[in-house]
């Protein structure tokens, strides 16, 4: 009987892009992550690296639903006593436009190990220029539902 666990070096290396120009931040965080963890392939191996690699173009251009757009905040912990400080959406995407798309994705990936390795195939990038066009990624289409 042939065992069903698939190795991190027997998957082929995929690589994808996204314009969050044309899509919607929770859902292409989602989905994002789906590819990341390897679950939109039937090899799925919980304990290993799915292969897939994610480049997300267009980040200052980012689409958001309803109102959070005035209402989102993000925290930031310095460490020390009184060092709690909220950042709201448009200040941030000024300074770190990339950070709300890596931070939308992080908050869905595993929060071990493998997550962070995971998280670390997800290149955001604030224009539409990206440097992995040698690896000849797949656009992926707008996700409306």
């Amino acid at each position: 009987m042939k065992s069903s666990h698939i190795r991190a070096v027997d998957v082929e290396e995929r690589w994808y892009v996204y314009d969050a120009s044309s899509h919607t931040l929770g859902r292409m965080a989602s989905d994002i992550a789906m590819r990341l963890m390897g679950k939109d392939r039937p090899t799925y191996t919980a304990s290993e690296l799915s292969g897939a690699h994610v480049v997300v173009i267009n980040a200052t251009k980012v689409r958001l639903s309803g109102k959070k757009e005035s209402t989102q905040v993000y925290p930031k912990y310095s460490g020390y006593p009184g060092g709690l400080h909220y950042h709201d959406l448009d200040s941030l995407k000024k300074k770190r436009p990339h950070d709300i798309v890596k931070l939308a994705v992080r908050r869905m990936l595993p929060k071990s190990r493998m997550g962070k390795n995971m998280l670390s195939r997800l290149k955001v990038y604030e224009k539409d220029e990206h440097p992995h066009s040698a690896q000849q990624p797949i656009l992926v289409e707008s996700l409306s539902r």
